[in-house]
């Protein structure tokens, strides 16, 4: 992948190239290039924020972040967010990358899709964030340089996104629902699964089998 006019690029090392191979490999076209612009994006918030992080722990996150919806990669009954950062460690454990760099990654995955945390935390995490944020509901759209915005989206189009992208993630944890709770997916398994409804929090602490009205209750 070349760079870009902007001058923003694909880290060109071996771990950078190994994990496009396999995005490319088992992705769709559209999760493909949907990863890409998640970085792109990621990145260029990064020098807009002067923050340091590092490009290529930040490339992986962004290549994995969605593998937990691949079937390939899908667990029975872990979020797909978890099955994503699990696979990007077992990447990067047979790399030998140091295991506080690969607990980065786990988290910026496993976080990624979590509301109101991730920009609280290290660079990479956070930036995984906002990327996807950016990407998927047009978080921080109007801030965002336009002509660079297009320029990235030229390059990795956005073709029936809207439409298609729903329907892949859903797919990705349409088989094990109950993962969903407490996390923003729940809301889509209600929308396409007829008659399913997440737990409510209310509910599951009225149920609590702990006796009610005790001294020490």
């Amino acid at each position: 992948m070349s760079t870009l006019p902007s001058g923003l690029a694909i880290p060109d090392s071996r771990l950078a190239k190994e994990a496009t191979e396999l995005l490319r490999e088992h992705a769709s076209e559209l999760l493909f290039n949907h990863s890409i612009r998640v970085y792109l994006f990621a990145t260029e918030h990064g020098r807009q924020r002067k923050l340091r992080f590092d490009p290529e722990l930040l490339y992986v996150a962004a290549a994995f972040h969605d593998f937990g919806l691949l079937r390939k990669y899908s667990s029975p009954d872990e979020r797909f967010e978890v099955d994503g950062a699990n696979a990007a460690r077992q990447f990067l454990s047979a790399h030998d990358i140091p295991e506080e760099q690969v607990q980065t990654v786990w988290e910026a995955i496993a976080l990624h899709t979590t509301p109101g945390i991730p920009r609280y935390l290290r660079p990479e995490i956070a930036l995984l964030n906002s990327g996807v944020l950016l990407d998927v509901v047009g978080m921080g759209f109007d801030e965002f340089p336009a002509a660079l915005r297009e320029e990235i989206v030229a390059r990795y189009p956005r073709k029936r996104f809207k439409e298609d992208f729903i329907k892949e993630y859903f797919a990705g944890f349409a088989h094990k629902p109950a993962t969903t709770y407490g996390t923003v997916n729940a809301a889509v398994c209600e929308r396409f699964i007829p008659g399913f409804k997440s737990p409510n929090a209310v509910d599951l602490v009225a149920g609590s089998p702990f006796p009610d009205g005790d001294a020490h209750g």
